[in-house]
């Protein structure tokens, strides 16, 4: 699997140019479009065009940072300037953007290559991402919101792919399509230009192969920004210099107890091999739990139900036949709920925070491990899990697990940890205190380079993009 650094070796060394990279983003995309549904739209001359640019740049010596000459893909949430934003649904009409989410311009100027928006499930309210198929079993879910990005980069198709996350649409489809997803501290990348869901739980992030590349792409990404008031106004570290730190002297927390079970017994085996591993490298592994996570679920849909209601509640007196009628009713519902009952949802989610704050406090955590999810991906017509005799919902499975670090605002990041027996990929999730990414990375890259599970690919993967060396 092409990744970020690998890419930019080949470029700086001649090894590929940028054109190629992106002319052969462009036919995989095109090959695998039928049993992927990765991208809605690709950009192709406006890929080349920037391609040459960033060929030009680099033979002139201008270094222009960590993604310049790499192709990319865009949620099709993000406002991509000449390029329609339609966030999945038929509701959205077609009409070009008139300019650049704030990360684009970021990505832009940074060199990178829009070689076209992914598949998002639609409204980005959503954890299957239809039609978008999984490259480790077409007939599994890649997960949602940002299926199509996950799908992407697994297949090879572009090295990195922009998410979203409200309640787990990085981490979520990064765990079923075994790529890295990282979903930064709430505010430390900007959302202007971005379509909402849910304003005060949504992030932007990077989906990558490894995760030296989604720390690069942060760096690129993050930063404040005078169009987003929540965008923190902190200064962005070089995410990149503490990868190769190990983890000998971190304290690490396993969780434990909510929100984790049920859980399936693979996953369970995966985790726990996971941990012993970390342990074995050098790292103080401590059990954790934090009862109030319980609560998790309902604090984060009592809050995501009306803020969505709130934003798409023109959409919904418009257009509502052409509105999905599972998120209509949703929003039908944030529409319905009386305030007191947000109020509320917000209370839990301070006491939820306030608890995985203490818990890093209490027990001197420097990182806390969970499966990123429950379960492997679902079948495409799956509703449910059965875990022994007790059935849960698709949705609800994925997001008690993903959904406490939204709603704390804490930075998550989801890295491969294994297979289940049926080879379907299992995430292991890493969370940090407030702003500091660089643990959750270093963690995560001490975690990769010792575990031997990225190196492997999908069935369905393109072979036409430069390999890891």
């Amino acid at each position: 699997m092409i990744t970020i650094p690998e890419a930019a070796r080949a470029l700086r060394s001649g090894a590929a140019t940028s054109r190629e990279l992106t002319e052969a983003s462009l036919v995989a995309a095109a090959a695998l479009d039928a049993d992927l549904s990765a991208f809605v739209v690709m950009d192709s001359d406006g890929a080349l065009a920037a391609a040459d640019a960033a060929d030009e740049a680099i033979a002139a010596g201008r270094d222009l940072g960590p993604l310049m000459g790499v192709p990319v893909g865009i949620k099709d949430i993000v406002d991509v300037a000449g390029l329609p934003t339609r966030c999945g649904s038929p509701a959205y009409p077609a009409t070009p953007a008139a300019t650049d989410a704030t990360l684009v311009r970021r990505l832009r100027r940074g060199g990178a290559v829009i070689a076209g928006k992914t598949t998002t499930h639609e409204l980005a309210c959503g954890v299957y991402s239809p039609p978008v198929s999984n490259p480790w079993n077409l007939s599994r879910i890649p997960g949602g919101s940002s299926g199509g990005s996950g799908a992407a980069v697994a297949a090879g198709i572009v090295p990195m792919a922009i998410g979203s996350d409200t309640g787990g649409s990085i981490r979520i489809p990064a765990s079923l399509c075994g790529i890295v997803g990282l979903k930064a501290t709430y505010g430390r990348v900007s959302r202007a230009g971005v379509a909402a869901l849910a304003w005060s739980l949504d992030h932007l992030g990077p989906l990558t192969a490894t995760v030296a590349g989604s720390a690069a792409a942060l760096e690129v990404l993050a930063g404040p920004d005078p169009l987003d008031p929540s965008a923190s106004p902190r200064p962005v570290p070089q995410y990149t210099r503490s990868l190769d730190r190990g983890v000998d002297g971190l304290k690490i927390g396993v969780l434990a107890g909510a929100p984790l079970e049920p859980m399936q017994p693979d996953v369970a085996e995966v985790f726990a091999s996971a941990a012993d591993l970390l342990g074995a490298h050098g790292a103080a592994m401590v059990g954790v739990e934090v009862p109030e996570l319980e609560h998790g679920l309902a604090a984060e849909f009592g809050i995501v139900a009306p803020e969505a209601a709130a934003y798409h509640r023109e959409l919904l007196r418009r257009r509502p036949d052409q509105i999905d009628p599972g998120i209509r009713a949703l929003l039908v519902a944030g529409l319905m709920m009386e305030p007191e009952h947000y109020f509320k949802a917000l209370q839990a989610r301070r006491a939820i925070a306030d608890a995985l704050r203490r818990a890093f406090v209490e027990n001197g955590l420097d990182a806390l491990l969970t499966p990123t999810l429950p379960a492997t991906a679902a079948l495409n017509s799956a509703d449910d899990f059965w875990f022994g005799d007790s059935a849960e919902p698709v949705t609800l499975a994925y997001v008690r697990t993903t959904g406490p670090f939204n709603l704390s605002g804490l930075p998550a990041l989801s890295v491969p940890a294994g297979f289940d027996r049926d080879g379907l990929p299992v995430g292991l999730q890493i969370a940090a205190a407030p702003f500091d990414e660089e643990t959750a990375l270093r963690v995560g890259a001490s975690f990769e380079s010792v575990a031997g599970v990225s190196s492997r690919q999908p069935p369905t993967y393109s072979t036409g993009v430069v390999a890891d060396s």
